[in-house]
């Protein structure tokens, strides 16, 4: 049998995008977003709907209900670490709660929570010296909705 290798592109032309973004630590989800939004913009995405949430353990229940009307979801959050176990629960129920809606409902969820130890580490990765994951997981939904298509489509 031959060897076969599928792999989609970064246009995002025709593609509904949602982003579900939460509002705790508002400073670096909002700089998260924007990534995100200029980034589908500039790969041609036209329709993209922004959902804004109060906290990362919201964002799965936002994910789900915009699941039947998007060929893919970003989800964005900043979850920074404290001094109880508070930030694994969050941040690893944030994960699995996202993971399910995207196995359940059969649509590419971009995991763009960041977990990190301080604010610092947040704010390099949302714009700063590590770039904007935010943007990072615009791209990974672009391919990944453009992926299941092919593959739905028997490519």
């Amino acid at each position: 049998m031959p060897l076969k290798t599928i792999q989609a592109t970064l246009d995002a032309s025709g593609l509904r995008i949602g982003i579900v973004v939460s509002r705790f630590n508002e400073f670096i989800t909002e700089q998260l977003a924007k990534g995100a939004v200029q980034t589908l913009k500039e790969r041609g995405c036209e329709e993209i709907t922004v959902v804004k949430v109060p906290g990362a353990w919201e964002l799965a229940i936002a994910a789900q209900s915009l699941a039947g009307k998007c060929d893919a979801i970003v989800a964005l959050g900043a979850v920074v670490r404290g001094d109880t176990p508070h930030f694994e629960y969050v941040a690893g129920s944030a994960a699995k709660g996202l993971n399910r809606v995207s196995l359940t409902h059969d649509i590419p969820i971009a995991f763009g929570v960041l977990t990190t130890d301080n604010l610092q580490q947040a704010m390099d990765r949302a714009g700063g010296v590590s770039g904007n994951k935010g943007s990072e997981a615009a791209d990974a939904a672009i391919e990944m909705a453009n992926l299941v298509r092919q593959l739905r489509n028997g490519e």
